[in-house]
């Protein structure tokens, strides 16, 4: 037998290396057992686990990844111009053209601005390019209006913004609580003011802000078309009352592009009135970048702009014209009498077709004679939009 002394180390010895060799192993063994899946909750998350990324969302490496869907990395794209808001409830009443059906408002007034009505369907003809018309719908309107009060506010002379401001004031006071009314200034840029509103105060309080200008430049032609692309989702027929002295510095646009996009939108009536009648005066004959010249030029695209688009042209000398101004205005764009009829061309090409609104007297075709209580002859005008573009929809 062995000695006794020499058992006793020789079992610690082994007994020592089958622990290490099970701690040595046990790594291999639990690597080789497969990992089950945490227990579910309903919802598909695991109840266990409070981690602020539990149930949605890569983990990384140091921590919550938030990767985005390639959706959501839309490409840079060049903002459009702010458009204005649709004012609520706003019917759609007025001229909207939408082939094969044409609605036209006319207005018709005598020489000094008054309102004819009691007008029959038999007193129009409508004439596209040329070709007589049948009328299928006619009706006179009394209705809220929708409008814009594009004014021109630069450092360019005290009576300009005097005139703008007393004007402006004025066509806010003839405002009914059912119209809708923005307010935008412009001198290199357009401003909006205002989007469209019902509350006369909030209107007031916009063009208290309207003191101190600060660039010298007038870009009418920019402002106006800019105005024209933000009333485009606003739903029926808009005004816009254009009250400028109508030169233009440096606008991007030109008056040919001005003039384009004015023929290009059918549901817009622009009412021009001139401001800095009393500079005018002082610079009759005059040269330099106040000259007659300009002025004139000044006043035929303002005349211009209005005639396009069945409006009407003003240029008061004074600011004492401006009620009498407005009172025509409102006249105009509250009576009116709407036509609505099925063009012969029936083709959407996108041409250009000219409208014309001619008074008859029914039994003999000839033109309708008016007369006053004292049967004298009264001259009168008709104000219709000139012609719309024939495409498939109107936006």
């Amino acid at each position: 037998m062995f000695p006794k002394t020499l058992l006793v180390p020789s079992a610690k010895h082994r007994l020592f290396a089958a622990l290490l060799a099970l701690l040595l192993c046990a790594p291999l063994v639990f690597a080789q057992q497969p990992q089950q899946p945490p227990a579910q909750s309903p919802s598909g998350s695991n109840p266990q686990d409070n981690s602020p990324t539990a149930g949605g969302g890569p983990e990384g490496d140091v921590g919550s990844i938030a990767v985005p869907k390639k959706k959501d990395a839309a490409p840079h794209e060049e903002k459009k111009p702010e458009k204005f808001k649709n004012p609520p409830g706003l019917p759609d009443y007025s001229v909207r053209v939408d082939v094969p059906s044409v609605n036209v408002d006319v207005i018709v007034t005598t020489k000094d601005g008054v309102f004819v009505p009691n007008l029959k369907p038999e007193n129009f003809r409508v004439l596209e390019d040329g070709v007589p018309q049948k009328v299928t719908s006619f009706n006179q309107t009394e209705a809220p209006i929708t409008a814009v009060m594009l004014v021109e506010f630069a450092n360019t002379s005290y009576y300009n913004i005097q005139d703008m401001l007393q004007a402006s004031y004025t066509f806010a006071s003839t405002l009914k609580p059912q119209d809708w009314i923005a307010l935008v200034s412009y001198d290199m840029k357009p401003q909006i003011w205002q989007d469209f509103t019902q509350d006369k105060q909030q209107l007031y309080a916009n063009l208290g802000h309207l003191r101190i200008p600060g660039f010298s430049e007038t870009n009418l032609f920019d402002a106006l078309y800019d105005t024209l692309d933000r009333v485009e989702r606003v739903e029926g027929h808009k005004y816009i009352l254009l009250i400028c002295s109508g030169v233009d510095t440096f606008s991007k646009h030109t008056l040919d592009q001005a003039y384009k996009k004015v023929k290009a939108t059918p549901d817009v009536t622009i009412y021009a009135i001139s401001t800095g009648g009393f500079v005018r005066a002082v610079n009759e004959g005059g040269m330099g970048p106040i000259s007659t010249l300009t002025f004139a030029q000044a006043d035929n695209q303002m005349r211009t702009f209005a005639s396009m688009t069945g409006g009407m042209y003003f240029k008061p000398r004074f600011p004492g014209e401006f009620p009498e101004v407005f009172r025509d205005i409102g006249a105009a764009i509250r009576s009116q009498y709407q036509l609505t009829y099925h063009p012969s061309n029936t083709k959407m090409d996108g041409s250009y077709r000219k409208i014309k609104i001619q008074l008859v007297n029914p039994a003999t075709g000839d033109p309708l004679r008016m007369v006053n209580e004292k049967g004298k002859d009264v001259k009168y005008q008709i104000i219709a939009r000139d012609g719309y573009n024939a495409k498939h929809s109107v936006e």
